[in-house]
Order: structure tokens, then sequence, then C-alpha cells
């Protein structure tokens, strides 16, 4: 077996078809499907099935790509602990961010990296926490930021930094006519609601509203808050979010923080608990709580 072996496998599989990781690699496909029945037959089991749309692992396929990612990852931290010695810290950071306050955080801790090794490229994924929590423990990205709650199974994290949830009410909505930049809870018990679509969302609003006798009326779950806003400013509903959300409003709607009770929104900072980062993945991670260290 070959890293060349590895690297095709690996395209492969992000591609979802020999056509198009052919295509990425610059590579004609017959050669790609050759060298992968080569490693198929070197680990006697079929990796790939093939479905009406594109390609699917098999169960040792699946087993396969685990150690295929690890191997690729050993290979790309020996070939930059290599450069570092000669050249100065050098290499790819993979990092992975929620929507919301996050990629602020990202931005400005990007800066102050590049600041010091300016031969630093970057690559940053954005989805929800769940799979900025899937990509981190598989490997994909090193470092990510994901929102509270989480499940601490197979992860290091910190709290970073917190904000208030709001909710984002249409400007015709009769909620809208008080003018404090407030609401208490209640009084959107009777409305419907857009939340975040992370499953751990709706179950943790629920809770909110579970004091109050009621469940909250969800109309619609959204993961990128600028699709949750323009619903928002078309009357769909009443969104929930955390207060960064205010930043895509552009007019149509009026923000207020919710109340009684106070809700936040928590945001950590995680990689695997059970992978040593590269060298240039620990460095930010160390820089980055370096910061908070000194805050405390």
């Amino acid at each position: 077996m070959e890293l060349r072996h590895i690297r095709y496998f690996l395209t492969v599989v992000e591609e979802g078809s020999f056509t198009k990781a052919s295509e990425k690699l610059c590579i004609a496909q017959p050669p790609l499907s050759r060298q992968i029945r080569d490693l198929e037959d070197e680990l006697g089991a079929q990796l790939f099935t093939r479905k009406a749309r594109g390609l699917a692992l098999t169960e040792s396929g699946e087993r396969f790509l685990q150690y295929a990612r690890r191997i690729k990852q050993l290979s790309d931290q020996s070939i930059e602990d290599i450069s570092n010695m000669r050249d100065g810290l050098t290499g790819r950071l993979y990092l992975a961010t929620v929507e919301g306050h996050a990629p602020e955080l990202m931005a400005d801790w990007i800066y102050h990296f590049k600041e010091k090794y300016p031969l630093v490229e970057y690559e940053v994924w954005n989805g929800n926490s769940d799979d900025v929590i899937k990509r981190v423990i598989s490997g994909l990205n090193e470092v990510g930021v994901i929102t509270l709650p989480y499940d601490e199974e197979g992860l290091d994290g910190r709290l970073i930094c917190s904000e208030p949830w709001v909710a984002i009410i249409p400007e015709d909505h009769p909620l809208s006519e008080d003018k404090s930049d407030s609401i208490e809870l209640k009084k959107l018990a009777p409305y419907e609601l857009i939340i975040p679509s992370r499953r751990s969302r709706r179950k943790e609003i629920e809770n909110w509203f579970a004091p109050l006798g009621c469940e909250p009326k969800i109309v619609c779950r959204i993961a990128h808050m600028l699709n949750a806003y323009e619903l928002t400013a078309k009357g769909v509903g009443i969104a929930i979010y955390p207060a960064s959300a205010a930043k895509y409003v552009n007019g149509g709607v009026v923000v207020k923080r919710i109340v009684n009770p106070d809700v936040s929104a928590g945001y950590v900072l995680v990689k695997s608990a059970g992978r040593d980062l590269s060298k240039v993945a620990q460095e930010f991670w160390n820089m980055v709580n370096g910061f908070y260290d000194d805050n405390e």
C-alpha cells in the first residue's frame, strides 16, 4: 500500500464518484479505478458499492476510512514538522465553526496567528454544532467552535464566551409595539416560532417553556441565521436565536433580549480528545487558550 492509494481513496470518498474524483486528481478514470481495485485486493475486501446516485462505502470501507484519515494526517504532520524545522511554522490549519459570534472570534484568532506565523494557510468550514463535532472527531477539522450544550465524550473543550438569546420579531407584530429592548419568555408562548435546526436546541428551548406549563409553537427550524431573518421579515414567525443574529437584520424586524428566564448561548473551543493535533494546530490551540488564561 502506498500513500497515493490513500489519497485516491479519500478523494473518491469526498467526491462520491470516480468521475468527479478523477477530475479533481487530474487523472483518467480507468487508472483511478484500477488503483482502488489494487487497494481492495491488498486489503482483501470491497470498499465501495455502486448506487443509483454515486458510491457508498461498505462496512469495510467505513472502517478503512478511519485509518486512511489517520495515515494521511500523520503523513501531512511529518512533512509539516520537517518543513518547520527548516523554514519556521508552516502548513495548513483546518478549522470549523458555527454561526453566531463564532466567525468573529475565529477571524480575530486567525488575524493574531497570521501575524506570528505568516506562512500558515487556512481552511475554515462552517456548519451547525453537530456537524462541527463530527468533523473534529473524525479528523476532517482539527479545531472547532461549537455552542452549548454538547456531549463531551471524545472531545476536549473550553468555554470561551457567551451571549444572550434574543427574539427577532416582525415590525408589524403586536409584540413590537412595546419599546422595551427585552421581552419576557411567556409573551412568546402564544406565537409561532422559528428556531435553530440543531436537535439539542429544540430540547433546550422546550425546557425554557416547561415551567410555563406549555410547549413552544415551533413553525420552522433553520440552520442559518440569515434564512431565519428573511422568514421573520416576511411574517412567518418570531425567530429565537443568539444575539449575534442581529447582525443579519436589515430592517423589517425588531430585536429584543429574552428575559425571565435570562438565557444565554455559550461558545466552546473544541478538539478531538483521542487524536494529537498537528504542530500548527497545537500552536493555534495554545494561542487561543492563552488569550483566555490571561483574562481569568
